[in-house]
């Protein structure tokens, strides 16, 4: 009876079981598409030597708290179950290595742990990105005319051999699945032409209703990272046209849910970053993070998953205030070591910079408080 007893226990626990796994089969996986040329592919660097490690994903997260949780302490890096990643010829879990090269990080995995913690769902992202491509030429959408770009076609011919082989690319993930989303990182190439820098608002407007009828999904969030290379206060040239044409184009009359994010914040000087690849953000690991994480960040305040932002707080910048409040100035916000009240922040300009937490208004040293 005893021995009866125990298998009857056995398998209610095993029906529990499995029954718990269907559950999480049956989940709708929630499917983002990131797509451009070399950097979204990622030079972000996980390792250096050059200027003692600074910039690269490993300095971070021995010297950055903001960074230390994509870390198990000084061992592995963190590779999240409920993230899953598709790019080209490799899979698998959300974790550092899935850039251009294995050694590097894309804004993927900034990406990744914001719309991760923000969604109950699993998450699938399906990276599609080459280096040295043109919006004009390689990824020229259908409706605007002429040759349609090959890279245009491969990207959608990837995804949709992901979404349609699911099950079998991802078992873990079940079928059933919604594109919420697309992200999109690319411009250098246009800005090297005076043509295609004047076409590319147009070509860019194109894509974006291209490739919302082409996954059939109307309204599709879709987030634009701009080629911010010459940091915030680039006020002129070809790279600055391309600039201005992303934002015009995330602002085009009938093109709902769409943002373009401003990424010249995050760009690091050379003393601070494992290159002098200015093209590649110097392969600073730290900027290609904060351009997925800002992405995800929009993406999520389209999707309605996220309270919008403090006013006080724009594109990684924040509006300090000094005690009294009589003067201000902006920078993003990098650590606050609490045993010695020092602040560090970095500002527009790139360069960091350190202060007494005393020195701040009352609300803003709240703020900071928040931070960690």
């Amino acid at each position: 009876m005893k021995r009866v007893r125990t298998a009857l226990k056995f398998y209610s626990v095993l029906l529990v079981f499995l029954g718990s796994c269907s559950f999480a089969a049956a989940k709708t996986v929630k499917v983002f598409i990131l797509a451009g040329q070399s950097n979204m592919e990622g030079h972000g660097a996980i390792d250096s030597t050059n200027n003692e490690g600074k910039g690269s994903l490993t300095y971070l997260a021995e010297n950055n708290e903001k960074f230390a949780h994509l870390r198990k302490g000084k061992g592995s890096w963190v590779a999240r179950d409920d993230v899953m990643v598709a790019y080209l010829d490799r899979k698998g879990p959300l974790a550092p290595g899935f850039g251009a090269r294995s050694s590097q990080i894309g804004p993927e995995l900034g990406f990744g742990h914001i719309v991760g913690e923000a969604i109950d769902e699993p998450v699938l992202l399906i990276k599609t990105a080459w280096g040295g491509k043109s919006l004009d030429v390689d990824f020229r959408p259908p409706s605007a005319g002429g040759q349609v770009g090959p890279f245009y076609t491969e990207m959608v011919t990837y995804v949709k051999s992901i979404l349609d082989n699911l099950k079998k690319e991802f078992p873990g993930l079940g079928s059933d699945y919604e594109i919420a989303g697309f992200g999109w990182h690319q411009g250098w190439n246009d800005g090297c032409d005076v043509r295609m820098s004047d076409a590319y608002e147009a070509n860019l407007q194109h894509f974006i209703r291209d490739v919302r009828k082409e996954f059939g999904v109307e309204d599709l969030p879709f987030v634009i990272a701009d080629s911010g290379f010459g940091g915030a206060t680039e006020t002129s040239g070809r790279r600055f046209i391309i600039r201005e044409a992303q934002a015009a184009a995330a602002k085009a009359k009938g093109l709902e849910n769409v943002h373009c994010v401003e990424t010249g914040s995050f760009a690091r000087p050379v003393e601070e970053s494992p290159s002098k690849q200015g093209y590649h953000w110097n392969s600073n690991a730290e900027t290609y993070y904060l351009i997925g994480e800002a992405m995800g960040k929009a993406m999520l305040e389209m999707a309605g998953s996220s309270s919008k932002p403090e006013s006080s707080t724009t594109n990684g910048l924040y509006e300090f205030r000094n005690t009294d409040g009589s003067k201000t100035f902006k920078a993003s916000f990098v650590k606050f070591d609490p045993a010695t009240g020092k602040v560090t922040v970095r500002k527009i300009n790139g360069s960091s910079m350190s202060f007494d937490l005393t020195f701040l208004h009352p609300d803003d040293q709240e703020y900071v408080k928040g931070q960690n």
